[in-house]
This record gives C-alpha cells, structure tokens and sequence, in this order.
C-alpha cells in the first residue's frame, strides 16, 4: 500500500507542478509559483523514489522469503539477498537457522515411575518448504507443531524403557530413537530436526539410590569375574611351565647313562691331574673304580 500512496504523491506533485507552468506579469507572484514549482517537483520526486524502493526487497542472511500477494502464496521462497519484487506483495521473512527449544515435563517410565526429564530439540526450517509452512501453519510454526509433537513423542519413548536406562549407555539409544520419531512427524511438514539431546533426568531420591547401588553390585560382579578369570589364566601357565620342566627332565634323564658318567669321570680326573695344585691320586679307589682324589688345595 506504501506503493500507491507514494506512486500517487509523486503524480500529484507532478501534476501540480505542470499546472503551475503557466506566465504571469506579477512578479512577486510568479517568484511564488516558481517556488512551488520548485517545492512540488522535490515533493513528487521524493514520492516517486519511495514507490520504486517498494520494488526492492533485501532478505538477510539465514532467512527465506515467502512472497504474500493478497492471500496467494508463491511456491518458491526467495533467499537472502537483494531481490525485485511486485510492490503490491507482502515479503514475509522466515529464519532457517538452526533453533532450539527447551522443554521439561513429567515422563513415565515401563515400570510406571514419574520422571522428570529436561531434553531440546535442534531444528531448523526446510527453505524448499517454507512457503507450504506459512501457507498451512504460519509463523508460529514451533508453537502450532513442534512443541506438541515434541512432548508427545518424549512420553511415548520413556514409556518403553526403564528409568535405569535413562543413566546407562541406552540414554544416547534412547536421544536417537526420540529423534528419529520425532522427524518422522515433522519433517514431512518442513521441519528438519537435527538432533535431541537429553539434557537433565530426576528420579525420586530413593530410587536414584536404589539404581546406584544396582548398577555398583554389577560392575563388582563384573570385576569379581575379571579377577576369577585372570588367575585362572595365571593357573594355566605355571602349569604348562611345569609341564615344561618335567618334559625337559625327562629328556636329559633317558639321554643319561653309567658308561657316559664313567667317562665324564675320567675326563675331570685327567684335567685335575694336570693341574700344578698339589694333590694324591688314587687309580681305581673311587666308587665304581673311578680315581680318588687326595690332598686337593
């Protein structure tokens, strides 16, 4: 409308201006309509810039423009940037920047136990399907759809599970899993959803406790069983070391003969008589007839 009023100035003015062309012999009369020429002209020229302006429409970074043109809603969105436009259209930008909510609510738990839970929501607006949005839904897209589903979803997910899981790793399976139901409502109807971390679980004191020490028994059983595990492990090789050493006595046992002793007994008496220590020796006076050695220093 600011595209008529200001087409319209600008016309009058110049109409105005013409009309005041005309000559006059009174001086100080035709200074004054020179003046008012002069006047309506600027005036006319001011109007005729402000309607073309109405032409030029600037959508800022991260948003989308969906054009508005008495009811009729344009199927493609303009991105930012400078753009030409009809004046007689309504440009309505819509952000499609990565947005959060925040929601915390009373969710129940498989075992029916009241938790509250503090969880968001990362989306952003699909700019293909902004128009379709705004034309179904409007704007408050987040307040109309989202949120709703949101909570919605969120109970659902925690009914299936147990409070327990909301503390072990089930809790990022759990993130995922909202996430992925929430998209399959949403996202048909423009909203890309990025990602719902859980942000805050509470569970009543005692039963908080009660999981706590659970979960503590479990991890003991669990190092119990590492324990058991390692010294059976330790068991296993002192007995294959064993087996090892009484093989390896074996061997040299069954390899070890009287005649092979006598020799060896032979030979050492050979290297002790050479030897400059001062000693007897005894042919034939040992134990199985081997020498014996007296006087040895």
């Amino acid at each position: 409308m600011l595209f008529l009023l200001a087409l319209g100035i600008a016309v009058v003015a110049f109409f105005a201006a013409r009309q005041m062309s005309g000559g006059t012999d009174d001086p100080m009369r035709a200074a004054a309509m020179a003046a008012s020429r002069k006047f309506l002209t600027v005036v006319g020229a001011i109007a005729l810039l402000a309607s073309i302006t109405q032409l030029i429409r600037v959508i800022p970074a991260g948003h989308v423009g969906v054009i508005d043109l008495f009811g009729v809603v344009r199927s493609e969105s303009l991105k930012s940037g400078i753009h030409i436009v009809n004046p007689l259209a309504r440009v309505i930008p819509m952000s499609i920047k990565t947005q959060e909510i925040k929601e915390q609510m009373e969710v129940p738990s498989k075992e029916g136990l009241a938790m509250q839970l503090e969880v968001s929501a990362l989306f952003h607006l699909d700019p293909e399907k902004a128009p379709e949005v705004y034309r179904t839904v409007g704007t408050s897209y987040v307040e109309i759809l989202l949120e709703p589903q949101f909570r919605s979803v969120a109970r659902g997910v925690t009914a299936s599970y147990e409070a327990k899981a909301l503390y072990t790793s089930e809790r990022e399976h759990l993130a995922g899993l909202l996430a992925e139901e929430l998209r399959k409502l949403v996202e048909p109807r423009g909203i890309t959803v990025e990602n719902t971390p859980l942000r805050k679980v509470g569970l009543p004191s005692g039963l908080s406790a009660s999981i706590e020490q659970k979960l503590s028994a479990e991890q003991e059983s669990q190092r119990m069983e590492f324990v058991l595990m390692k010294e059976r492990q330790e068991a296993d090789r002192k007995r294959i070391e064993a087996q090892g050493v009484a093989d390896f006595q074996t061997i040299v046992s069954a390899g070890i003969s009287d005649q092979l002793l006598k020799w060896k007994g032979i030979e050492a008496t050979m290297e002790i008589a050479r030897s400059q220590n001062a000693k007897v020796v005894v042919i034939g006076a040992g134990k199985d007839g081997l020498p014996l050695i007296l006087g040895g220093q």
